[in-house]
């Protein structure tokens, strides 16, 4: 599993005209999903996800957590973090998981993160979405749990 956190003052996901997803202070998170992805592994780099700490506390150090500052959490799926550009010019995208698995295993992420955290809001599986964010800092973070586990 694969996830692009981006801090954010603010984000939404749009399908077809229609917001489906907007939060404000917090986190926009691009959601990728591997074939070797479990519910294990969804609560293992969620947790991970949620506790980082890399908001300011009010020494300006980055010192705090999504919970800390009650910030609210993005979830948008995308296959596309596991391209696979190696070869050519046209990416492949065997090595994400096949769709009926990604959407349960997203399901279960947004689900597994409204546990913790009060506000998750998300895009629509398989749809095409126009994301806008501003970016807090700028300040990215990527997780990939075949590094981190």
């Amino acid at each position: 599993m694969k996830m692009v956190i981006q801090r954010v003052t603010q984000a939404s996901v749009t399908v077809d005209g229609v917001v489906t997803g907007k939060i404000g202070q917090g986190f926009l998170v691009l959601l990728g999903i591997g074939p070797a992805d479990t519910e294990q592994t969804v609560e293992r780099l969620s947790d991970k996800m949620m506790r980082l700490r890399i908001f300011s506390d009010k020494n300006d150090k980055i010192n705090l957590s999504l919970q800390d500052v009650g910030g609210e959490l993005l979830l948008v799926s995308q296959f596309t973090l596991y391209a696979d550009c190696r070869k050519g010019n046209r990416p492949s995208f065997v090595q994400a998981a096949p769709p009926a698995q990604a959407e349960a295993l997203y399901e279960y992420c947004k689900a597994y993160c409204r546990k913790t955290i009060p506000v998750v809001e998300s895009g629509i599986f398989g749809a095409d979405m126009q994301v806008s964010l501003c970016n807090n800092g700028p300040f990215t973070v990527v997780l990939d749990s075949a590094e981190l586990f």
